[in-house]
């Protein structure tokens, strides 16, 4: 269900919090379905209970989940959590729009890049990242595309 990758900076309990939250807006987890208790999962992945429950608590802060007293943590509705996760993509692009025009990038290139990235293959990775499929749009103006590609790859 979830696994921790203990290289990554991040502490413990955010990387919880992502991955399901990830899974509540992929609907993996279905609305109303209970989550696993604070012990089951602390022992499943092998950590502190009290960072089970720190997470917990986070996402029902976030509106992720909310508890129901002696029984457990289950998932809130779903289209509460969609729209969530829809404003803070529409969030992203605007820092992206705002990155790519000042990389002098055209908005018909930019509009042509993420119809083409839309297209992929999810599992596939982006093209972007190994050079192909670069638009000749995204190369014009002293090569600043990708330079700009590069920053905000690193935001996520």
């Amino acid at each position: 269900m979830i696994l921790i990758d203990y290289k990554d900076r991040r502490p413990l309990y955010e990387q919880i919090v992502e991955k399901l939250s990830d899974l509540m807006v992929r609907g993996v987890l279905a609305q109303d379905s209970q989550l696993p208790s604070v012990r089951s999962l602390a022992t499943e992945l092998s950590i502190n209970p009290n960072t089970i429950q720190r997470a917990y608590a986070e996402l029902e802060r976030q509106g992720y989940i909310y508890s129901v007293k002696g029984r457990g943590s289950f998932v809130a509705e779903n289209h509460q959590i969609r729209a969530k996760k829809q404003v803070e993509i529409w969030r992203e692009l605007a820092l992206l729009v705002e990155d790519a025009r000042n990389a002098g990038i055209t908005m018909e290139a930019f509009q042509a890049q993420v119809a083409q990235t839309y297209k992929q293959d999810p599992g596939a990775g982006t093209e972007t990242e190994s050079g192909a499929g670069q638009g000749e749009g995204l190369e014009s103006g002293s090569g600043a595309g990708s330079e700009s590609e590069t920053e905000t790859g690193g935001r996520r």
